[in-house]
């Protein structure tokens, strides 16, 4: 485990006493439902589309963010509700609704998606990017902007504020030995680069992670090894026929960076799966990624619990796929919480399982909010 993991499984374990263990997947179920909702008002109420999750041990509490709208398609009618569990996600409190920018003095109307969680000193950030309300071939001309809040209390909320360069979006932020990294891929899926902060929160554009265009490369997890070497899995949805997933190649890019990341080698690749929305996490020196599998059939979708295997100390790497969590349609982006030293907290969103439908479909369709624990140690 992480040493950072390690803490926040400590602290949380000291706070909440340490429960019994469970199966590796426990207690599946719907905890934001989106099914059957006709709530036309998406800045403040519940929707019939919800995604984008993630969670976050902070003060002895989880955690929870997630976006509601009313399909994927990019639109101010949109917000991030902010959640908080002091009892290892048995009951949640909504602590906060952030809607996306409508009339805002510089940024107009815009669509907010993607948001993440991070610490920095006492306070609890909430990064999110927003984009322009347009419709583009792997969104080349959304003008998308990384912007942050923060919180002493996860109630009262600032102004967000702009990070980074414009045209860029920040995956997930990951603090390493007092420093914020992130990797951000550019407008049009163009390429992938590291940002950097000593406080996390002003940000230098740093190297290029990777750069090959017609892989076209986005969301790109981070992990951190005990060497110091950083380990970029940079999704890549290839050319116009692979986009969907359903037919062609399924890779995730390999790259590394050794301390201070100023130069990243991509030697090699993951074959077979794409990581889509993924969230990677340590346990007992393994390394696992929660994200979208994709099947062969019409596209279809599901949310699964991969473990990257291999020498991880600079490869080379396979994937090992553990299962599959309940899941369908558009799903993914999780959110992880550790509980003690073997069980997390996970967060997903789907689509209706039963309706199993095409990707392309349910994008528009309605989605809920799930939630499960795994038990490592039953692996």
């Amino acid at each position: 485990m992480s040493r950072a993991l390690l803490l926040t499984s400590i602290l949380l374990a000291a706070c909440e006493g340490t429960p019994n263990s469970t199966p590796w997947l426990d207690d599946a179920h719907v905890l934001v439902k989106g099914q059957g909702l006709d709530e036309p008002d998406c800045r403040t109420k519940i929707c019939r589309h919800n995604e984008n999750t993630d969670l976050l041990v902070w003060k002895c509490a989880i955690y929870l963010v997630h976006r509601t709208a009313q399909s994927q398609a990019l639109g101010p009618n949109s917000s991030l509700r902010i959640s908080r569990s002091t009892d290892e996600g048995k009951t949640w409190e909504l602590l906060a609704t952030l809607p996306a920018p409508k009339g805002h003095p510089l940024w107009g109307d815009r669509d907010q998606r993607d948001p993440t969680l991070y610490v920095v000193g006492n306070e609890l950030y909430v990064k999110a990017l927003i984009r322009l309300p347009v419709t583009s071939t792997r969104d080349s001309d959304v003008d998308t902007r990384t912007i942050v809040s923060h919180s002493t209390d996860g109630k009262t909320w600032t102004d967000f504020e702009q990070i980074g360069g414009s045209g860029f979006s920040f995956w997930r932020i990951k603090e390493h030995l007092g420093g914020y990294y992130a990797a951000a891929y550019e407008d049009g899926d163009q390429s992938v680069v590291l940002f950097a902060s000593h406080d996390g929160k002003t940000w230098t554009r740093g190297p290029l992670v990777y750069g090959y265009a017609p892989d076209t490369p986005l969301e790109t997890e981070l992990s951190f090894l005990p060497s110091g070497l950083m380990l970029a899995l940079v999704r890549m949805d290839g050319l116009d026929q692979e986009l969907d997933g359903g037919s062609g190649r399924l890779r995730t890019k390999i790259c590394w960076s050794a301390p201070p990341y100023a130069h990243f080698d991509c030697p090699d690749e993951l074959r077979g799966q794409r990581l889509d929305g993924p969230v990677s996490f340590f346990w007992q020196d393994r390394l696992f990624v929660v994200a979208r599998k994709h099947l062969p059939t019409a596209a279809r979708k599901r949310t699964s619990l991969f473990e990257i295997t291999g020498n991880l100390e600079g490869g080379p790497l396979g994937i090992h796929e553990h299962g599959e969590l309940p899941s369908a349609g558009d799903t993914s982006y999780a959110g992880i919480a550790p509980l003690d030293e073997n069980r997390f907290l996970a967060t997903w969103y789907s689509t209706p399982i039963t309706n199993d439908e095409p990707w392309t479909l349910a994008l528009f369709d309605e989605s809920d909010i799930w939630q499960a624990t795994l038990d490592l140690s039953q692996l």
